[in-house]
């Protein structure tokens, strides 16, 4: 019983963390960086991630199987983005 209870607990904690946390942003891409994986993006409205104000420019690694080649910048966007361990992922990506 004690074991049981331990792991609910444990998992409270995770799930309450937001260490998965999703969260959907429109932004206009300024930089691609395909050799490092990355990409910049100037958020244009709706909140934050992270700490970062919407408007800031903020750079965000790329899931794999995003096509870098269709990205360039000035294209606006809509993206979903993970946060986990401090690393922002983009892992849903659609130009408008």
């Amino acid at each position: 019983m004690k074991i049981a209870t331990v792991i609910l607990v444990a998992a409270s904690v995770i799930a309450g963390s937001g260490a998965w946390a999703q969260q959907s942003l429109t932004g206009s891409v300024t930089k691609v960086d395909e050799a490092n994986g990355k990409v910049t993006i100037q958020q244009t409205q709706g909140g934050t991630v992270g700490t970062s104000p919407g408007g800031m420019a903020e750079d965000f690694k790329v899931q794999d199987g995003l096509l870098f080649n269709a990205l360039q910048p000035g294209d606006k966007v809509v993206f979903t983005v993970t946060e986990s361990g401090g690393v922002k992922t983009i892992t849903k990506l659609e130009k408008q």
